[in-house]
């Protein structure tokens, strides 16, 4: 087993947030059968997640450090901001919760005008707040000091106060079922009162949290109205998006 080409899958999980075993096969030029002895290892040291085809990286190493978590599909989550950004009007009421992506769409978001932001995202709010053209509220609540996220009771009890027009929400898994999961009970409670508190809610997620699994229930697709990511590969999940009639907007359907 090469310990260097072991570091070198690491590297790309770390960057893309998945691996397959054909490309990595392809990259290495060694068998299908080597790369999954490797995945294995990997899997077995809790950095990977096996999924069909290949790996993810775990939530164990994506959750340990947020600016990290940043690099992962960067590309790809500026992309999906962008095109839920164009999707939004000027002079419009959000609710943005914590997440590399939602910080994408707020970034995709700073030259629209007369806009009302309501977050429980300390980074969301730094990256807004400096413009005259948009006004930030923060949710009250405790400060985790890993990623800035706001939560608590508190927080629930002030967005519970807001009718706004556009949830904007990322999670860190969508089961085949259709429900929307996440790590963090907290969180969870929080996207739960956004969501029942907007007009038109907005996923926005990235092609991994397709093959992820994470323990906390948030929600149901059939609560949003328009997902946006990059690409959406599971058949299930595009016919339910069909079946209860959910905008599919995808940055790079052909890549």
């Amino acid at each position: 087993m090469s310990t260097e080409r072991l570091t070198a899958i690491m590297e790309i999980a770390r960057r893309e947030g998945r691996v397959s075993v054909t490309a990595l096969s392809e990259l290495f030029q060694v068998t299908h059968q080597t790369i999954r002895k490797d995945l294995l290892d990997l899997c077995d040291q809790r950095l990977l997640a096996r999924t069909h085809g290949g790996a993810v990286l775990s939530a164990e190493v994506e959750n340990v450090h947020y600016d990290a978590r940043r690099q992962i599909r960067a590309d790809a989550k500026e992309a999906i901001g962008r095109a839920a950004a164009d999707y939004l009007p000027d002079n419009a009421s959000l609710f943005m919760n914590i997440g590399t992506t939602t910080e994408a769409v707020a970034r995709a978001l700073l030259q629209h005008k007369g806009l009302r932001v309501i977050t429980n995202s300390i980074n969301v709010a730094s990256a807004m707040a400096a413009y005259p053209n948009i006004e930030v509220s923060v949710a009250g609540g405790v400060v985790r000091s890993a990623d800035g996220m706001i939560a608590g009771e508190k927080t629930v009890d002030l967005i519970n106060q807001y009718k706004v027009d556009y949830a904007i929400i990322g999670i860190s898994s969508i089961d085949e079922d259709g429900v929307l999961l996440n790590y963090d009970f907290q969180n969870a409670k929080v996207v739960q009162a956004m969501i029942a508190n907007s007009r038109h809610v907005i996923l926005v997620v990235d092609s991994t949290k397709f093959e992820r699994l994470a323990p906390v229930r948030v929600a149901t697709l059939d609560q949003i109205d328009l997902l946006v990511t990059d690409r959406c590969t599971p058949e299930h999940i595009r016919k339910h998006c069909v079946d209860h009639g959910i905008e599919l907007l995808e940055t790079a359907p052909e890549a």
